[in-house]
């Protein structure tokens, strides 16, 4: 038996074991939304912390498909313990300035991102909710980089967020049959958010989201360079494609899952 055939084997009998751990990970996480709980390692965030607001796009109507998405069947951010921990830490630091996080996405599970992909490639025309997109084809969002086939919300590290003040009110309800204005328009012609100005609304799928745009105001690049460096000091990077997205850097390997979001 020769030295390069022994290598190969070695090789692929470590992919083997790799891909059932994969497998069985999958599957353990599977069982567990059977039984009612979330995989292990996974927190509801309101459980963390329930002062952070939450505002879940993709469970809601108020998204660039327009719908709910797949997947999405509760209003509610779950996490990585290690992250929810490390956003609980964020707040803390922003109540110090009457500052406080909201999450627009966290946990997104795989079949969402399917749901996601085949919307921007079903050839049909861009629907009323152009506003996310004004300036760009749907098909091409994905080539872009503003949509991932791949994306670390499946794996629960990664999150949307942006800031709000703690005195301002809750948000008037998203009406589905108003003509809210573009995303890159006036903060109040776009749709019901009591968030921070950043320039944009959140998805905006445009250059004027990316992070370090100079189309956007002063105060708005402000508001920006706030929320990236309170959330790098705790353990977040920033995707510079969009003000709102961020990963946690100490989550270490990642598994991708596709458990539906269930109530809490």
């Amino acid at each position: 038996m020769s030295r390069a055939w022994l290598l190969r084997l070695g090789r692929a009998r470590s992919w083997a074991e790799r891909a059932g751990v994969l497998l069985s990970t999958a599957f353990i996480a599977g069982h567990a939304i059977a039984q009612g709980a979330l995989p292990a390692g996974f927190v509801y965030l309101r459980d963390v912390d329930p002062t952070i607001v939450q505002d879940i796009r993709y469970a809601g109507f108020d998204n660039f498909v327009g719908r709910p998405i797949a997947g999405y069947e509760a209003a509610e951010c779950i996490l990585k313990r290690e992250v929810a921990t490390a956003l609980k830490r964020v707040q803390a630091e922003l109540h110090q300035s009457r500052l406080g996080l909201k999450v627009y996405d966290c946990y997104r599970p795989e079949r969402s991102v399917r749901a996601m992909v085949q919307w921007a490639g079903d050839g049909r025309p861009d629907a009323a909710d152009k506003r996310f997109f004004p300036r760009l084809e749907k098909r091409a969002l994905f080539a872009l980089g503003y949509l991932a086939a791949s994306s670390r919300h499946s794996a629960g590290i990664a999150v949307d967020v942006t800031l709000i003040e703690l005195v301002r009110g809750a948000a008037a309800a998203f009406d589905r049959k108003a003509r809210y204005g573009p995303c890159t328009g006036p903060a109040v012609q776009r749709s019901p958010d009591n968030s921070v100005d950043m320039g944009t609304g959140y998805d905006c799928l445009d250059v004027n989201s990316h992070t370090a745009s100079t189309a956007v105001g002063a105060e708005q690049q402000r508001s920006r360079a706030l929320l990236v460096a309170v959330m790098r000091k705790h353990g977040f990077r920033n995707y510079y494609r969009e003000w709102w997205h961020f990963s946690y850097a100490g989550a270490g390997p990642s598994f991708h899952y596709d458990f539906p979001i269930p109530p809490r």
